[in-house]
Formats: C-alpha cells, structure tokens, sequence
C-alpha cells in the first residue's frame, strides 16, 4: 500500500468511532490515529553504501563440504573485512558449518545461490553472551548469526540460513516432559533448555535482513532487540522440515523502535510475527516499549499468530500498523496475550487489508494467558539462595500488585476477509482492566462458532458479518457498550 493510502485512512479512522464512546475517547483515539502520519514513513533503516573490496572466506580456511567447523574462518573475513574500512564478506557455493558468527559495522554479508550456511547442533559451539530472552535478562548461548553493539549492516541473498534444529527441539521437548513438568518447572524450562536463534539484532542501529532463506531454527528465527531503524524484508521462513520445532518464532520484535518487516513468508510453530517487550520484574524493570512497527505484505502460514502482541507485555507494545497479510493455516489472526504479572499497555494498533484461511480464531485476546507458563512458584525442594540468578528474577514479585495488570485498548481491525476458522472472536478481559475502544470496520467471519467477549466495552461496528455454523450468537458478559446487532449474524442451520 501508498504511503498516502496509508496516511489517509489514518486520518479517516478518527470518524468512524461509535458515537457511544465518551467524548474525551473519541478524542483521545483520533489524536492517536492521526498523529501515526507523522511515523509511518519514518520506519526501516536508511540506504547502505559499502566499500567496493571482496573478501572470501574461503581465502581464510573456510571450508565447503560441510565436513568441519568453520566459524573461525569467516569471523576472520569479517575481522579482516573491517579493519580495512568494510567491503562484502561472500561464500563460494557448497555447506559451511559454523557456531555463532558476529557480523560488524560497514559489512555486507552476502550468502549467494548456492551458500548454506548450517549451524552446528553442538550448544558449545554457540558463546554464551548478555542478551534477552522470552523477556528476561540474562546469560544465553548467542545466535547462528549476530549484530550486536553495531550499525549500518547489510545481509542478504539467495542461499540458506539452516539452524539445523532439530536436536535442540528434542531436547527441550525431553527436558520438559520428563523432568521439568513433573518437578513443577514448566514456569523456567524454557530458559534452562538453552537453544540458539538463528539472527540476532541487538543494540543496533540502521540493519538490513533480505531476501534469505532461512529453516530449521533451534529456537526463535529473527530477534530484533534493543534495536531500532531495521528492515527484514523478503524472508522466507521454514522451520516446520522435519518435525515441529517448540518456540520457533518467525520474527519477533522486542523492546524495539521505527522496525519495518516486509514481504515475508514465514510456516513455524509458533508466533509468525510478534511483537514482545519485557516479562514480569525483570520487564518492568528495564521499561522499554516496541513502538512504530509497521508489517507489510506478508504471509502467515502454520504458526500461533500471524500478528502476536505479547505474552511479553512488561515495556508496552504500541504504535502498530500491519497491512496486507495473508493467514494460511494460521492459529489466530490478533493474538494479544499477557498476564496479571506482566503490566504493560498494547495500545495503537492498526490491521487491515487481512484475509485468513483455516484459523484456529480470527481474534484472540487474553490477560492471563497459559498460567502453567506465566506464573512462576519455587517447589519445596529448592532452596531459594542456591537458585540460578534468572531463576530470582521470575520469582521476583510485582509490587504493589496493581502493576502487574496489562491494559489493552484502542485497536482497529479494517478489511478484513476471514474463512474457515474455527472460533470467530475470544476476548478475554479482566474485571480491573477491561478490553477497551475497539473498531471493526468491514470485516467478515465465518467459524463454526462465534465465540465469546468477557470484560471488554466501547466496541464499533461498521458493516460487520458473522457466519457461525452453529447458529449461536456471541457470548457477551461484563461489557459494556459491546453490542452485535442481529443483523451481524448468519449461519449455516
């Protein structure tokens, strides 16, 4: 979409609340909407120039078989790369195993037709740095591929990013199963099961991520963090080959500012594209919102959300807009997830122009999401000064308690086209913090269930239908000002 399509129905948004919001709402939403002109244009990193010279790195040792670790090779092409004032760091065609490879300021990093570059399925080969994950600080094995600490960095190309996977999902799955869940653990496991991500962009500045293919990723795909003007445009994500990987995240945001995400494919098994920004104490305490996101032209194959805000919530989540994507298979359409020890606002958030196909649900909204995950409780058997240190923080509490409930509201959903889903709309507010201000303007559903709305009011509906197969209306209780008038529904009885 124009930009000055954008613009304008930003601007025309403002017009089509729902006379029975309060004045200062209305007002409040439209200063809101209008004012997105002036940020939407402003994502994304800014064009690259690079030095002309080529390095190799197979002129440093590399080698191409797949047969030997090869990590040291091509961090000393990148090293050499930028002792000379940058230049395109390139690959001849073949396999090249490697642990945790860190790419610098003024570097292109090409990987060509032809190039995979396979990470290795040994943990140790992967160093163990000061990063965040699933919203917490702490100490974790660094990604495939790294920007940390540094700007103005081009990766691109035809070839394949192959985290290898599969080993590291095994593990988690028979830590989990076999020791952490029957101990009472299923709150830490998934920050003890250290796993590698495949890219890492991390307290950067002005990165670009296109073109690539990428599969198999031990952990999270694509993670933006503490980072801001960054594009990831192009990315074709496949991380369902052989097996279904736990927490494969396609791209997340997290913590992060004016991020520009584009004609991306992503299949994972978990959130396609989301957006994160703190967990619980720790999230609270560091304070950093994901804000000014635009995702664009994309699609969602299998996964948990093709646009997930959450669960990860502590920083707040705002100034979001998403247009042009296509659901194929996707679990839920809106995911917004948080919990009672989260805290946080969502609140902006713009989609439109969204059409789904055999969905789990097209709007999925909750504030004490997955509870066996979201809440942590030290078994007996520890003792709490022996603990790891990570372990302190999620067991840290959020007081005064009242800072630990998240807030969700002014969210408009514009244009959109959803069939085959099996629940129409599940939100789920809190008596202490309802699910405000929320717009859907032509929008169209047809589930096998309408589903239900608890603790949300000030809803506008403009030429809204709801196809449900089982001839039931929504389930409406605590909500205020949320009315679908009968002539919303249809069914198939």
């Amino acid at each position: 979409m124009k930009i000055h399509s954008i613009l304008l129905y930003i601007t025309l948004l403002g017009l089509t609340f729902s006379c029975k919001e309060k004045n200062t709402e209305v007002k409040d939403s439209q200063n809101s909407q209008n004012s997105a002109s002036s940020w939407v244009s402003k994502v994304g990193a800014s064009p690259l120039t690079f030095n002309s010279k080529i390095y190799s790195v197979n002129a440093y040792g590399a080698v191409n078989d797949g047969s030997a670790l090869t990590t040291e090779a091509i961090q000393k092409a990148i090293e050499e790369c930028v002792k000379n004032g940058g230049g395109t760091v390139v690959f001849e065609p073949g396999i090249y195993l490697s642990g945790s490879i860190f790419i610098k300021e003024g570097v292109h990093f090409r990987i060509d037709k032809g190039v995979e570059i396979r990470g290795s399925q040994n943990i140790a080969d992967y160093k163990e740095i000061d990063t965040r994950i699933a919203g917490v600080e702490m100490k974790w094995p660094a990604a495939l591929i790294n920007v940390s600490n540094e700007n103005n960095v081009l990766i691109d190309g035809d070839g394949l990013v192959n985290g290898a996977g599969k080993v590291f999902w095994d593990y988690y799955w028979d830590l989990r199963k076999n020791d952490y869940e029957p101990r009472g653990l299923r709150w830490i496991v998934d920050y003890d099961a250290k796993r590698p991500r495949t890219f890492l962009i991390s307290n950067a500045k002005n990165v670009f991520l296109k073109d690539l293919n990428i599969q198999k990723a031990g952990f999270w795909t694509v993670q933006v963090l503490y980072s801001e003007h960054i594009t990831v445009d192009g990315l074709t994500i496949r991380n369902n080959i052989g097996g279904h990987g736990p927490s494969t995240d396609g791209i997340d945001i997290d913590s992060s500012r004016y991020i520009l995400v584009q004609n991306c494919d992503i299949d994972c098994n978990d959130d396609n594209f989301c957006l994160k920004a703190g967990r619980d104490w720790d999230g609270l305490r560091v304070n950093r919102p994901t804000e000014y996101v635009v995702i664009r032209d994309c699609i969602a194959r299998a996964g948990s959300g093709l646009v997930t805000l959450g669960s990860e919530t502590s920083g707040s989540i705002r100034h979001v807009y998403a247009s042009n994507i296509k659901g194929l298979g996707t679990k839920n359409g809106l995911n917004i997830k948080s919990a009672t020890t989260r805290g946080g606002t969502v609140e902006d958030i713009y989609l439109e122009n969204i059409q789904m196909d055999s969905v789990r649900t097209f709007m999925e909204v909750s504030m004490n999401w997955n509870p066996t995950y979201s809440y942590s409780k030290l078994p007996e058997e520890f003792d709490p000064e022996e603990i790891p240190v990570h372990w302190k923080k999620m067991l840290n509490k959020v007081e005064p308690e009242s800072k630990g409930i998240p807030h969700f509201k002014n969210i408009t959903l514009r244009n959109i086209q959803v069939k085959g889903a099996k629940k129409a709309i599940n939100v789920k507010g809190l008596e202490s913090s309802t699910v405000e201000q929320i717009t859907l303007d032509n929008v169209h559903i047809e589930a096998e269930t309408a589903g239900d709305i608890q603790y949300s009011k000030n809803w506008s509906l403009t030429n809204v239908s709801l196809n449900a197969e089982d001839g039931l209306p929504l389930t409406i209780e605590n909500s205020p000002g949320v009315i679908f008038p009968a002539s919303t529904y249809s069914s198939n009885k």
